[in-house]
């Protein structure tokens, strides 16, 4: 894949963002302001799946072997 077509791709992803949030019709100062937050909040979503499903998954995990007759941690 050429730079030109990666280059036009990563426009137009950014073209349709911009379409979907309708942040095109925003002056400079309030769209970097908007994808100042949009950032933000993308950005502790991320942190919270990596910190906290990771816990979730495990005592899920440990619920449900208990559940459907595992075996309990005394014996192990």
């Amino acid at each position: 894949m050429d730079t030109k077509r990666v280059k036009d791709y990563i426009y137009w992803l950014y073209y349709q963002y911009l379409l979907i949030t309708c942040s095109y019709v925003l002056e400079p100062w309030e769209q970097s302001m908007f994808h100042t937050i949009i950032v933000t909040v993308f950005a502790m979503v991320v942190y919270t799946a990596y910190v906290f499903v990771p816990i979730h998954v495990r005592l899920a995990f440990e619920f449900f072997s208990q559940i459907f007759g595992g075996q309990p941690d005394s014996t192990v």
